[in-house]
């Protein structure tokens, strides 16, 4: 018997099991990064902007879902993240405003497909939904993998801070786009991510979590603080939890929210960025 072909036989094998089980493997960050306004004084985006971009990099996820981002922010995050495309437009007339914008990883991803709706009664036009005090919007986009050729469904989303009924409303109609998708595909992967402006135990989170299920959240976070919204306090615990990442068909294994600060110890944003690290 030739030990050493067979020695090899099993290190190519091996070899080729860990690239796949590394190809299979996603991770995805969503994060509020702050609207660019000058009232936010010494936490102003011309001094967050490039923290901002450092753990964006530092954790090169595969999907980032950006919530508040506005034209001049995009154009920064688009010159300064190589190797990432992203889909979405502002939920303004004319594109503009605030987008919820889906960056992903060239390398590995293809966009199909891609579209945004308004979080309203009326989707498919600019509007403002129940009793939200703004427009709001969920942009999403088909993907196909570089590797295996598979698809993936990734929702990126920011709910209303004042209207109760509209982020009830908000949850059933994501929730509603998601099982069309469903229906037609019922293995479909699907990523849903956002700053959705609502407690753990809320009503439209306790909504998303039960069609998801317990593998397909990151309630169950890993490591860093119990909360995400930090309102850029250097100074106080981190408790109020408002930011997720679900999944359906898919299992998140790890999350963190992450508690990196500048050099003068600021917040890059008054939300901590999500991390998940997603297992097909």
């Amino acid at each position: 018997m030739n030990y050493k072909f067979i020695s090899l036989l099993c290190l190519v094998f091996l070899v080729r099991f860990n690239s796949i089980a590394q190809e299979t493997n996603l991770s995805v960050m969503s994060w509020n990064i702050r609207l660019d306004t000058p009232a936010d004084s010494a936490d102003r985006w011309d001094l967050r902007k490039a923290g901002v971009v450092q753990v964006m990099k530092e954790y090169h996820p595969t999907f980032i879902g950006v919530q508040e981002a506005l034209p001049q922010q995009m154009a920064y995050l688009v010159d300064n993240l190589t190797g990432y495309q992203f889909i979405g437009i502002g939920r303004e007339a004319g594109g503009m405003g605030e987008y919820s914008a889906i960056f992903y990883d060239t390398t590995r991803f293809l966009v199909l497909t891609s579209s945004t709706f308004w979080l309203s009664p009326t989707p498919n036009q600019v509007s403002t939904g129940w009793d939200a005090a703004l427009p709001r919007i969920c942009t999403y986009g088909e993907f196909l993998s570089n590797t295996d050729h598979s698809v993936l469904w990734v929702f990126n989303t920011h709910f209303d801070h004042i209207g109760k009924v509209a982020r009830m409303e908000s949850a059933r109609l994501i929730m509603d786009s998601i099982k069309q998708i469903s229906t037609k595909e019922p293995t479909s992967h699907v990523i849903l991510m956002g700053d959705f402006n609502s407690g753990p135990d809320s009503e439209p989170i306790e909504y998303i979590s039960k069609q998801f299920g317990k593998q397909g959240t990151s309630i169950r976070k890993t490591s860093g603080p119990n909360g995400t919204f930090n309102a850029f306090k250097m100074d106080e615990p981190i408790e109020k939890c408002i930011d997720y990442i679900f999944v359906q068909n898919l299992r998140v294994s790890e999350t963190i929210h992450i508690d990196k600060r500048l050099q003068n110890n600021h917040f890059p944003s008054d939300h901590l960025p999500v991390w998940s690290k997603i297992i097909k």
